[in-house]
C-alpha cells in the first residue's frame, strides 16, 4: 500500500481562536500554514481580515495571504489551485501542510474538487429559461428526472437556476452532470487528511466577536475602508463585511456607532452559518474549548488525535 502524506486542517467560526492556535500547533508539528479565509486573500484589508501578524509569518510561513488586490475577482477555482501548489511545495520541503481558516466553501472545494465544465450554450440556457416561464419549474425537474435523477434528488424543485445548469450541461455534453461530477479530484485518493475544528460556546463566541470588531475600530478600519473604497471593487471583495458597513457610515446613512454595531451583528451572523455549514461536515472531528484555555493546551490536544 503506498504511503500517504499528510495534510492537517483546523476550521471554525470566526473570533473562535483559529489562528493562535494554529500558530502553536505549527511550531510542535513542524508546519507550515496555509489559509483557508477567502477575505485574506485580499492584500488591502489587514484590519478588517484579522491578519496574523507579519512578524509571526515570517517565522512561520503563511501561504495564500495577500494573493490579490481588491479590483480583483478571487474564487474557490482559484483558491484549490493555489492551495494545492502550497501543499505541495511544503511537502517537498520536509514539512506539514496546516491548512486553516473558516471559509467551509474553500474547504470543502479543497478536499473535494470541483466540478469545472466550461461547458455553456446561451441559446440553450435561454430556450430552457423560456420553456420554465411558459410550463412552470416543475415542467423542467420533470425532465431532469428523466436524463439525469442523481443530479434531480439533489436539486429542490424550485431551484431554477441548479435545474437549468444541469439540463444545460446535459443537452451540450449529452452526459449527466451527476456523473462529471464524479470526475472531481479529491484529496483524499493522494493524502492522509486530518480534518479538525474548534468550538466555543455560543455566548462566548458572540462576546468575542464583539470584541474583537471593537479591536478593530480602534485600530483603524475605518480609515482602513476608506482607502479601499476608492478603488474599484470586484464582485467578490463588495461582499466583505464591513465594506457595505463602512460605505453607509461614510455616507451619512449611519452614525459610526450604529456601523459598529451592525458590523458586530452581520459577523455575529456569519459564525452562526459557518457553524451551520461545518456541522454538515461529517469528517470533522470536533475540539471543544474549554474556559480560559490556553491555545497551547488546544494545540497539544489536537496532537494528541493525530496519529
Amino acid at each position: 500500500m503506498r504511503f500517504k502524506k499528510k495534510i492537517v486542517l483546523l476550521v471554525g467560526p470566526t473570533a473562535v481562536g483559529k489562528s493562535r492556535i494554529a500558530i502553536e500547533l505549527a511550531k510542535r508539528i513542524n508546519a507550515e500554514i496555509i489559509s483557508c479565509d477567502s477575505m485574506q486573500v485580499y492584500k488591502e484589508l489587514n484590519i478588517a481580515s484579522d491578519k496574523v501578524p507579519k512578524s509571526i509569518r515570517k517565522r512561520i510561513p503563511h501561504y495564500l495571504i495577500d494573493v490579490v488586490s481588491v479590483s480583483k475577482n478571487y474564487n474557490v477555482s482559484d483558491y484549490r489551485k493555489q492551495a494545492i501548489k502550497a501543499i505541495e511545495n511544503i511537502h517537498d520541503r520536509g514539512k506539514l501542510p496546516l491548512v486553516v481558516g473558516g471559509s467551509g466553501l474553500y474547504m470543502k472545494v479543497l478536499l473535494d474538487g470541483i466540478f469545472e465544465d466550461g461547458r455553456s450554450d446561451t441559446k440553450v440556457r435561454k430556450r430552457l429559461y423560456a420553456l420554465a416561464e411558459k410550463y412552470g419549474k416543475k415542467y423542467l425537474y420533470r425532465r431532469l428526472l428523466r436524463v439525469d435523477s442523481k443530479a434531480a434528488v439533489k436539486i429542490h424543485p424550485h431551484d431554477l437556476r441548479r435545474i437549468v445548469r444541469a439540463l444545460e450541461v446535459y443537452e451540450t455534453t449529452k452526459k449527466p452532470i451527476s456523473q462529471q461530477q464524479k470526475n472531481t479530484e479529491s484529496l483524499y485518493k493522494d493524502y492522509d487528511i486530518k480534518l479538525f475544528g474548534l468550538d466555543i460556546d455560543r455566548g462566548k463566541l458572540y462576546a468575542k466577536i464583539n470584541q474583537r470588531v471593537d479591536e478593530m475600530f480602534n485600530k483603524g478600519l475605518v480609515e482602513e475602508i476608506k482607502k479601499v473604497l476608492n478603488k474599484k471593487l470586484s464582485l467578490t471583495a463588495r461582499k466583505i463585511i464591513g465594506i457595505q458597513e463602512i460605505r453607509d457610515f461614510l455616507s451619512g446613512k449611519f452614525s459610526r456607532e450604529e456601523a459598529l454595531e451592525l458590523i458586530k451583528r452581520n459577523t455575529r451572523r456569519y459564525a452562526k452559518r459557518q457553524l451551520i455549514w461545518f456541522r454538515k461536515e461529517k469528517r470533522i472531528s470536533w475540539i471543544k474549548i474549554k474556559e480560559k484555555q490556553k491555545p497551547v493546551l488546544v494545540a497539544k490536544e489536537i496532537i494528541s488525535l493525530l496519529n
